[in-house]
This record gives structure tokens, sequence and C-alpha cells, in this order.
């Protein structure tokens, strides 16, 4: 059986990979790296790059923390044990391109021991890519890779998953998506998945050895081509989207505050720098007018 110490080291190690191949790709940006701890037990290493060539700001998170659940977060897990444990990387990348796309990336484990004496744990996560100018080719390389990634482990996890995250990261009070999706689960363990718990354990860290080779690809795809101020303009437009549904809707930025969480680290998604022009309306027939379309539940990327 694993251990939450085995989960935490992998998890570790992963942010490391991440951390050096996003600076590679960079070429000019390096991670800063913040060592906390909680009041509560436990702790995480916070590194963030700002500045780069083409990260503009990003996060990349490790947290393991532990100690008393909030009663708010014991009645919305359903349940009313209150020892927790938790821990997993975090990342979201804003790069100072408009033609290059936020990404988001979370894996998570999280365990409770419970009153009867039977854990209760499982896994969480997912991928999911917000463009300020959507590009096909771009859409559907993303999902092919997730998909591909998902098809190692079970042929059903792509398509459950990818709606998921449609329902997952929509914004409610714009009806429209955060971005194009990707994959979003919770609360995974054997009875949900027909896996056994160190295959669960394998595909939680499949996904965030997905991160990088994605992202890099579409780094090197859009990195050189031109821009104008209009095109900044739209992705400030569409950063302000990005922190709407974060500090809405976004469950892992309310669990990390309900649970006295650090701060910093927990609202490190943010942009940092976003516009909210009052009731803008795209030009007819442009690429921004194009994007806005394709920002809607259940399109078949691939």
């Amino acid at each position: 059986m694993i251990t939450k110490e085995q989960i935490a080291d992998a998890y570790k190690q992963i942010q490391d990979e991440i951390c050096a191949g996003l600076e590679f790709s960079d070429g000019k940006g390096k991670f800063e790296e913040e060592s906390w701890t909680r009041e509560g037990g436990g702790g995480g290493r916070t590194r963030i790059i700002q500045h780069g060539n083409i990260i503009e700001k990003g996060g990349v998170n490790f947290s393991a923390v532990e100690g008393k659940l909030p009663e708010s977060i014991q009645k919305a897990f359903g349940v009313n044990e209150d020892d927790f444990f938790a821990t997993g990387v975090s990342i979201v990348i804003h790069p100072n391109h408009p033609w290059i796309p936020i990404i988001h990336m979370n894996i998570r484990y999280f365990e409770m021991a419970s009153d009867s004496g039977k854990e209760l744990r499982w896994f969480g996560g997912g991928i999911d890519l917000t463009p300020h100018y959507v590009i096909d080719e771009d859409a559907r390389f993303f999902h092919q890779s997730l998909k591909d990634t998902c098809n190692k482990f079970n042929s059903d996890f792509y398509y459950k998953f990818k709606q998921w995250a449609d329902d997952y990261f929509f914004i409610k009070h714009r009806s429209e998506t955060r971005g194009i999706g990707g994959i979003f689960y919770d609360r995974l363990n054997p009875e949900s998945t027909n896996l056994e718990w160190d295959e669960i354990f394998e595909f939680s860290k499949a996904v965030g050895r997905t991160f990088l080779p994605i992202y890099t690809e579409l780094i090197l795809r859009n990195k050189d081509k031109p821009f104008e101020q209009q095109h900044k303009k739209w992705q400030y437009q569409r950063r302000s989207r990005y922190v709407e549904f974060n500090l809405v809707y976004d469950a892992g930025t309310k669990f990390g505050l309900e649970t006295n969480g650090r701060v910093e680290s927990i609202l490190m998604s943010m942009p940092p720098r976003a516009n909210w022009e009052y009731d803008f309306k795209p030009k007819p027939g442009s690429e921004e007018e194009k994007t806005l379309a394709l920002l809607k539940k259940g399109i078949n990327w691939i």
C-alpha cells in the first residue's frame, strides 16, 4: 500500500522536473523558492517565476498539510471527521504573449481518519487550458495529449474527465467556459475507477508529467508570432475572466483559504494585471469574436 509520504515525495520530484523544464523553455526567468509552514501542521514550497522572456508570472507550488479539518469543509465533504492530510502540486502560468495560453494543472491526494477507524482517501486533479485566442490545431494537440495519457489507464477516463472539466471550469455568471477545458477529476479511489491504489497513483503522476511536454510545445508554436496592442488588450480582458472564476468558484482556492493556508501561495494564480472594460463587445468577424464563440461546453476538439 502506498503511503502519504511516498505520494508527497513523488509530487516534490514532479515539482522539480517542471520548474527545471519551464526555466529552460523560458530562457531567462528563474524560480524563486519560499518554504513555509502551516500553523496546525505541514507546509510547502512556493516557487514563483516572473518577468521572463515568455512567462510574465507563474507558480509551481507543492504543499503537504495536515491537522484538524474546519467544520465548513467537513460539511462540504459530508463527513464528521476532522483529522486530515493533503498534498499536491498546483501550477498556473500567465505568459506575456497573447498567442500563448494560460495553463493550469493540479494533482493532489487527500486522506482523512474517521472515527470508526476506516480511512477515507482519494486522488484528484487535472489540466485545463485558457487561450486568449483559441487556435484550432493547438486545441486538438492539447486534448489529444490528455486523451493519450488517460488511455494508458482507462479508455473511459478522457471522455468522463473532459465533461467534468467542461462543467467545473464554467463561469456561470458569464455563461461561458474559462477556456477550452481539459480534464478534471476528483475523489478517485478503487471503487470509482476499478483500479488499484498504486495504479491511481501512477495515473496521478502521469497527469503531472503530461504538463511539461504540452506547454513547452505550445510555447514553441506561438512565441515568435507577432502581436499588436489590440491583442494585449484582449489578453488582459481574458485574464479578468480567469480571476473571476478563481475567486468565485474554484474549490482549491476556497479549501486553501478555509484551512488557513498561506494566502500568497493560494492566490499565486492571479495574473499580474487584468482589465475589466465595461460591457466589452468584440468586432464582428474578429479573432476575439471567434474565441468567444468557442467558450462553451461540449465541443469535441479531437
